[in-house]
């Protein structure tokens, strides 16, 4: 075996540090096999070793939860009726920016495979994706492969794509973020564990042959992205859906034989992850053959077929004597069955090829939160945010054509309509269930045979957390619950995706680390806890990191009665905004993209204030006393009220508040704020359940009245400003104006 040494171990990614650490492990200098695996499970993509102690604060724990985070693949969640779903978020960042058509795929591969090996049926697919400018060529060429990618995987899959979010900033240009959620159900008790127990059980690998795609990804994702990153391109696996979906079936058939010990998919560091995870978490080991694996390549190395990342497979371990009712199965979907192994009851994993051993290493020792590093970084307030700390709004000039303005903004690739996107993805393929082409704030899915739906949202406006990263983090899970909410549904737990630069930057992990207590500050309060997810570090190029992005995915739950839309529904409705105003612009998309403000504090938040909104919309939606609800957000009022007319083609007369700046008023992006129409009808009972909540305190809720729907036109303080169909024609084309050309 080729002796290694401190240099071979910093060239795998490794510290001089963990290098004796490893020794100390072993007792022995590491082979390079044996190195290579360390490189892999100790990478930051692995085992999380500069962010876990901060995991650790987030709320993990709630009376739905039925694991805790981090116990197995992806959350489970009791959403009562005797079912649970199933639901993670994770990045593919580094390998979309080299290669995104493959890198989305397998992105979205990835996280299915996290929720089957569950045994949960995934029903739905979220994204979260940030590219740079749209105007570069870079971009556009990034932003086809990356959505080609996606709708080519979900949509031969048959699993529908049903909500997302697409942002694009200039600090995303060389790392754009790839972040896929998925979400499946299954019946309580009826899941299956990533464990492996049971001397003498055999071990499988099941589904695709391994090749040498996707070599050391996982240490790929843990470096920084340079203009020789090109040169890595092994790292990016390559994806099969149908392969994919044979698997899907295939495992989920053989769950219910009994024959089945523990199943764990092949994500990043492939064999090596997956033996090590399910050995650890069974307290038992394994003998593993190599030669015996199937290959797509003739005379691969040991080491590359434990790092590889091919797609589709999994590692199953079987009940000694029930081999071959699951080889029947496997072989009835043409996929690969073949034992490479059993189990022992020595916690070690021993890899043999030919016969030789290749590397013998203890199981608890690679795992996060066994024997891999953990460690706590230095941070410090960033330097600008002094410049934010300066900016006065009384320093830049009030709105004077606040409808060219308004045609400007809704125009911004933030904030225009992302049709071009999500008409790719197939919305309703593999389900006859999935409600998800009308209108609402979150996408609502509906369990066959019940009337309980499931409400689904990806959130997180970066720019809110660059300017402050603690109200920026909170503000990401309140707008998912805000949106979770105005669809009707009760927000259950989240699943986050955090995406930020070198975590060994202070000022960068000044961000990270207040983010995650903003986050946290924010599911206690929402009783919404974290169920498990992903952490990308790295996302920085020689420019500088990208904003911090802590995606949140949330899932709520709901009656199908009870669903609430965001567009219009009647001309003559009452259109009034629930929640306070301010004089605020901050880091709104009107001063930084119009008025070319870079620097500015957080829009106005406040975490009670966002609770004490969120109940009262429950409790109108619940009273039957609105007919829409559309939260907030980018864009500020005008677009709120705009994307609700639209999709019936109502026009709406608003008045805008004299206590207050006009551009405030109406594009400014202070939060806990909905706006929600009511029938004439119901007028008085509105008012009276609102004029409840209205109390001396601080954060109580306030409503006014602002407008009406009303014809075809948009007519703001009496001037008509056109027809909405006219608006809806700049708001739908102004994305792909940039992409077909």
């Amino acid at each position: 075996m080729q002796t290694t040494t401190v240099e071979t171990a910093e060239q795998l990614g490794l510290t001089a540090d963990e290098f004796e650490r490893i020794k100390s492990v072993l007792g022995r200098t590491p082979n390079f096999t044996e190195l290579s695996m360390y490189s892999v499970m100790w990478s930051e993509h692995c085992s999380y070793k500069n962010s876990i102690v901060w995991l650790k604060t987030l709320p993990r724990e709630g009376s739905r939860l039925l694991v805790k985070a981090g116990e197995e693949n992806a959350g489970l969640v009791d959403i009562g009726d005797g079912y649970a779903v199933v639901f993670k978020i994770e990045s593919h960042n580094h390998p979309s920016a080299i290669e995104p058509f493959q890198g989305a795929a397998t992105g979205v591969g990835g996280i299915h495979r996290d929720i089957f090996t569950m045994g949960a049926r995934p029903i739905a697919t979220l994204n979260s994706l940030r590219f740079g400018n749209i105007k570069d060529k870079k971009t556009q060429h990034l932003v086809k492969g990356v959505v080609d990618g996606i709708s080519h995987y979900g949509n031969c899959f048959g699993v529908p794509t049903v909500g997302g979010e697409v942002y694009f900033e200039d600090c995303y240009s060389t790392n754009p973020l790839v972040n896929a959620m998925s979400v499946g159900i299954v019946k309580v008790g009826q899941t299956v564990s990533a464990t492996s127990y049971g001397e003498g059980n055999p071990v499988f690998i099941v589904g695709s042959a391994t090749g040498k795609d996707g070599i050391g990804g996982a240490s790929f994702a843990s470096a920084d992205i340079t203009e020789e990153s090109a040169q890595d391109l092994p790292a990016v696996q390559v994806g099969d859906p149908f392969q994919e979906k044979k698997l899907l079936e295939a495992c989920l058939e053989i769950i219910p034989t009994g024959a089945l010990i523990g199943m764990q998919d092949m994500g990043a560091a492939g064999i090596t992850c997956s033996t090590a995870e399910m050995s650890a978490k069974g307290e038992h080991g394994m003998i593993i053959h190599l030669d015996k694996v199937p290959t797509r390549q003739e005379n691969m190395k040991g080491w590359e077929m434990l790092l590889s990342e091919s797609q589709e497979r999994m590692l199953i371990v079987l009940k000694k004597g029930r081999e071959e009712e699951v080889l029947r199965i496997f072989d009835k979907w043409d996929l690969h069955c073949v034992q490479i192994g059993e189990v022992t009851k020595e916690p070690r994993l021993k890899f043999y090829m030919n016969g030789e051993l290749e590397a013998d290493v203890p199981a608890e020792s690679m795992v996060l939160g066994g024997g891999a590093p953990q460690y706590h970084r230095a941070y410090v307030e960033p330097q600008y945010f002094e410049k934010i700390k300066a900016f006065d709004i009384q320093n830049i000039e009030d709105v004077q054509d606040a409808k060219a303005t308004a045609e400007r903004i809704i125009q911004l690739p933030n904030i225009a309509s992302k049709r071009w996107v999500y008409t790719q993805y197939d919305s309703m393929v593999g389900t006859a269930n999935a409600s998800t082409n009308a209108p609402s704030d979150a996408a609502i899915s509906v369990i066959k045979g019940t009337r309980k739906a499931l409400a689904m949202t990806t959130d997180c406006n970066s720019r809110y957390v660059f300017a402050d990263p603690q109200k920026g983090g909170q503000i990401a899970v309140a707008e998912a619950a805000r949106n979770i909410v105005c669809s009707g549904g009760e927000p259950v737990a989240i699943t986050n995706c955090l995406n930020f630069g070198n975590p060994y930057d202070p000022e960068v992990y000044f961000q990270f680390v207040h983010a995650l207590k903003g986050m946290g500050e924010a599911c206690r309060k929402f009783d919404t806890p974290v169920t498990g997810g992903n952490v990308s570090f790295y996302n920085q190029s020689p420019d500088g990191p990208v904003y911090p992005t802590p995606t949140i995915g949330m899932v709520g739950v709901l009656d199908f009665n009870d669903r609430m839309t965001l567009d219009f529904k009647n001309d003559g409705d009452l259109i009034y905004l629930v929640g306070r105003s301010y004089n605020d612009i901050n880091s709104s998309e009107y001063l930084h993209k119009i008025k070319g403000v870079e620097f500015s504090p957080a829009p106005h938040f406040h975490l009670e204030e966002e609770h004490q909104l969120q109940q009262a919309i429950a409790k109108l939606v619940k009273g039957n006393l609105i007919q829409s609800a559309h939260d907030v957000s980018e864009g500020g009022l005008f677009t709120t009220l705009l994307e609700s007319a639209m999709h019936r083609g109502f026009g709406f007369e608003l008045k805008t508040n004299e206590h207050f700046r006009k551009d405030a008023y109406l594009f400014g992006e202070s939060q806990s704020r909905v706006v929600v129409t009511v029938n004439p009808a119901d007028r008085e009972k509105f008012e009276a359940l609102l004029h409840g909540l209205v109390d001396a305190s601080e954060h109580s809720v306030r409503y006014e009245k602002i407008g009406a729907v009303k014809g075809s036109n948009v007519v703001v303080n009496g001037e008509s400003w056109g027809t909405t169909e006219d608006w809806k024609k700049k708001y739908d084309t102004a994305i792909e104006q940039h992409l077909e050309h």
